[in-house]
């Protein structure tokens, strides 16, 4: 007799071209897919904390340009999507 296999979506950490989510349909056992998108989870999360802190550093600076807080907004913006979303994946699979 075989075990069942339970299959899950999950959400990728990344989009497509058409920036539509991109997911995966897995069992509980995580391929190749699901190994990567967790390394990349990881460097996305490194990298926000990253950017944090150079964020904090350079907000010290009173002489920082406008181009260059934009230019930080944009980066900022996009590492906190980055986390949203690795968040909104991580919690669809807590609550299978």
């Amino acid at each position: 007799m075989r075990a069942e296999r339970r299959q899950s979506t999950r959400l990728l950490p990344w989009s497509g071209t058409d920036g539509k989510p991109c997911v995966l349909i897995t069992d509980d056992h995580g391929g190749y897919i699901s190994r990567l998108a967790d390394n990349i989870e990881s460097v996305q999360l490194g990298m926000g904390n990253e950017l944090l802190a150079h964020a904090v550093d350079l907000l010290d600076d009173h002489k920082l340009g406008s181009s260059e807080l934009r230019y930080l907004s944009a980066r900022l913006s996009e590492a906190l999507r980055d986390a949203l979303r690795i968040a909104e994946s991580r919690g669809a699979r807590l609550s299978d």
